[in-house]
């Protein structure tokens, strides 16, 4: 006979996944930090952030003369840009990104909270407010900060596909939605709109398991969802491998066609490769999105 867990104990099971959640996205951050300068930016501000030689546009005021009396070649003296954007945070919670084909790979989820807390991490230490989609965590600055992303991104949630959140987008903000987008391609393309109606730009990264790609059942299977919902049971998978690659492929252009329209980035990650090349992409289609 089984002993329901007391709420205590529910509660200490969960906070000792903290520790190890952060400490690898603390450690992967900082992969990316040694080859990389941080967001930095020219526009408004005082810090000195660079020289460039003037073009037709600039104000004679922007002229530094004295950098510019070294040659026959004006220079415009720039300064960092140092006003902090709001960033928002969606990571599929839901059960099917609790899937992993191999004991060896890592799950959805576990790969898609690594990379939002990491990413956080770069964004929050480079000066910028970071938070999650909704109303429940705002963007905030601070260590405090990514404790709460912490704690958030390790609640999961009882449904096969969790629809991305588009409450309370903060104009002209960035976003960064991580999901495997295998659920409702509606819910998707309601926030991605609504996003795009108040300005807001940002990066989606689509994550699969290595098997959700090459689809390398054959013979009598299974398939079943995670929470239990989906069920089908067949005896000659292989034959179900060129219909199932066509729809994957169809949905990962209609992904693409969406990001296209509202003017977002689309990325493709696989649990088995590394989690550092695609923090980097993150980071830099957020860096790219901006300019």
């Amino acid at each position: 006979m089984s002993v329901a867990p007391t709420l205590r104990e529910r509660s200490e099971a969960e906070a000792s996944r903290l520790p190890p959640l952060l400490a690898r996205a603390e450690h992967l951050a900082g992969t990316v930090l040694l080859g990389e300068h941080g967001r930095r930016r020219a526009g408004l501000g005082d810090d000195f952030w660079q020289y460039r030689p003037a073009q037709t546009g600039d104000s004679k005021r922007m002229i530094d003369h004295r950098r510019s009396a070294r040659g026959d070649v004006q220079y415009v003296r720039e300064r960092e840009w140092q006003i902090a954007q709001s960033v928002m945070l969606w990571v599929d919670q839901g059960a099917s990104m609790r899937f992993s084909s191999d004991r060896n790979l890592p799950t959805k989820v576990d790969r898609a909270r690594l990379l939002g807390l990491a990413t956080a991490i770069l964004l929050v230490r480079g000066g910028e407010r970071v938070g999650l989609t909704g109303t429940t965590l705002p963007p905030r600055r601070g260590n405090e900060q990514i404790l709460r992303l912490t704690q958030a991104l390790s609640q999961d949630t009882d449904v096969d596909y969790a629809p991305p959140e588009h409450r309370a987008m903060i104009p002209h903000a960035r976003a960064v939605f991580i999901s495997d987008f295998l659920g409702d391609l509606s819910e998707v393309e309601l926030a991605l709109t609504k996003a795009a109606d108040r300005g807001v730009r940002g990066v989606l990264l689509q994550v699969l398991d290595p098997s959700e790609e090459n689809f390398p059942y054959r013979g009598r299977t299974i398939f079943e969802s995670v929470a239990g919902s989906l069920r089908h049971e067949t005896l000659k998978a292989g034959d179900l491998r060129d219909r199932y690659l066509e729809r994957l492929a169809r949905r990962k252009d209609d992904l693409h066609q969406l990001c296209r329209a509202t003017g977002w980035q689309l990325g493709l990650h696989h649990t088995g490769d590394s989690a550092q090349a695609a923090l980097l992409w993150i980071y830099r289609a957020l860096d790219g999105g901006t300019r």
